[in-house]
């Protein structure tokens, strides 16, 4: 075995196993972040109003962001590379963020205020690391079936820490298993340890990986934000295929982002045990697809799998709806949904395992047309239409829950966990309350929930679908006759 050989695949396992941390930070903040403010603080609709445009603000600013990032870090030369420095100045930020933003005693305006403060440092913190951490794939091998490997690796690792932290967080924030008893204190604990996880796994990465080094120094040339929206904007593969993931992820991140915990809560009791029990069915068939993604790739074209996936989401979504049906609250109308969650939730994750390659084909293709790769501002789409599409399904689930609402129970729901944090009531007390409050949602209510849940994310998937089989023409013959013209 060569250098190279070993070096491909000491890669294989160090980059992946580094992503665990960082995206136990993203379940934190894109999946609880809304519960985490909707359940522990009292918010009238002006101020739930605010942090919802905070967000999306930020994600606005993202917009910029990304892009400049990529850019800095394609001009960036250091004995280190160009991605490692920013991996670690970025963790480091993002855990001393986190802690602050869970941590804090605040209620009303104030913490209005100071949660759009931290909720922009997040913005730019998290930046840094994410477009660093994806940014590196194309520098470490260019081979369309090692690229496979090091997307389906990556997603499996980053699966598991954020599936771990998807389905802990509930369960030790919400109910009798509450740390300290109640939400507030409980986030706050979870938060640090996330906080401290995540530069610990990074330094896998930072350490044991060895990527391609260009140490040819940049061109001295003033910044331009034109430039970079002309590297991206001349690209029409790239072009589309922006335009068609943020779709996608849209559908795909409504269940998770708030709207699936609130319904548990609503429908099924207050108790985090049974949202982790739904996450963790939901999202168990993923791995199987995150481990076998690259067989399945070499004997399947992307667009023939996405046709087989609508139909398995389809089938998926129609069982979650049916569930509304099913009268009470017993185990059969959950098993409905969560076995609906599951075959949609697998039909989405290979739509994202797709768009992730289908990004980075476009480097490629990007240096065979225009000459350059520009790998840095490219892969810095991925993370901003991920944020974008996060922006826009807060949008949503805060317009749902203000629609149905929602709020006049989480209100409800907060000052009681408050009362309990300062030990004004018993956790017991705080319990039994809750469980009245919830005894009073309508049967209007938690259908409307649950449309969101299904009917609204199947939509965007159907349409990503067949604009990705009209317009991304970047299939692996194509692919693979650029990269022989390249010499790769």
């Amino acid at each position: 075995m060569d250098q190279e050989e070993k070096t491909m695949k000491r890669n294989l396992i160090t980059y992946p196993l580094g992503t665990m941390g960082r995206d136990a930070v993203y379940a934190l903040i894109n999946s609880y972040l809304l519960t985490f403010v909707l359940f522990t603080h009292a918010l009238n609709a002006a101020q739930l109003t605010a942090i919802t445009g905070i967000m999306i603000a930020a994600r606005v600013f993202d917009a910029l962001n990304d892009p400049i990032m990529g850019n800095i870090i394609e001009r960036t030369r250091t004995k280190y590379g160009k991605f490692k420095p920013w991996l670690v100045a970025g963790a480091l930020s993002t855990s001393v963020v986190i802690y602050l933003m869970f941590n804090v005693q605040l209620q009303g305006w104030k913490f209005v205020a100071f949660f759009g403060v931290m909720y922009f440092a997040f913005s730019i913190t998290y930046t840094m690391n994410d477009i660093s951490y994806w940014g590196m794939i194309p520098a470490l091998s260019s081979d369309a079936n090692a690229r496979n490997q090091f997307t389906s690796r990556t997603t499996l690792c980053a699966g598991i820490g954020g599936t771990i932290a998807t389905i802990l967080i509930p369960l030790f924030t919400t109910g009798t298993n509450a740390i300290g008893g109640n939400a507030a204190h409980a986030y706050g604990r979870i938060a640090l340890v996330i906080a401290i996880l995540a530069p610990l796994f990074l330094c896998i990465t930072v350490f044991g990986t060895r990527e391609h080094r260009d140490m040819t120094p940049p061109k001295q040339q003033k910044f331009s934000f034109k430039e970079i929206l002309r590297t991206i904007g001349r690209n029409d593969q790239l072009v589309w295929i922006a335009v068609i993931f943020l779709i996608q992820q849209i559908g795909n991140g409504l269940v998770g982002g708030g709207i699936g915990s609130t319904y548990i809560y609503v429908v099924f009791g207050y108790e985090g045990g049974l949202y982790s029990l739904f996450t963790t069915i939901g999202m168990s068939v993923t791995a199987l697809l995150m481990i076998f993604y690259p067989s399945i790739s070499r004997r399947i074209h992307r667009k023939k799998l996405m046709g087989y996936m609508v139909v398995l989401a389809t089938i998926g979504y129609a069982l979650m709806l049916a569930s509304g049906f099913i009268a009470g609250n017993g185990m059969g109308k959950f098993a409905c949904l969560v076995t609906g969650y599951m075959l949609s939730n697998f039909g989405q994750y290979c739509f994202y395992l797709i768009m992730m390659i289908s990004i980075m084909n476009t480097v490629e293709y990007n240096e065979y047309k225009f000459g350059t790769r520009d790998e840095g501002i490219i892969t810095s789409l991925r993370p901003f239409i991920t944020k974008l599409g996060g922006a826009i399904i807060v949008a949503i689930t805060s317009a749902t829950y203000i629609l149905f609402g929602v709020t006049d129970y989480t209100n409800q729901i907060s000052e009681l966990e408050q009362q309990c944090n300062q030990q004004l009531i018993t956790e017991a007390a705080k319990l039994e309350q809750i469980n009245e409050v919830l005894a009073h949602v309508t049967n209007g209510q938690s259908f409307g929930l649950l449309i969101f849940m299904s009917v609204v994310p199947w939509i965007p998937m159907v349409v990503s679908y067949f604009l990705y089989k009209k317009k991304y023409t970047l299939d692996e013959e194509e692919y693979e006759r650029i990269c022989k013209e390249l010499g790769k």
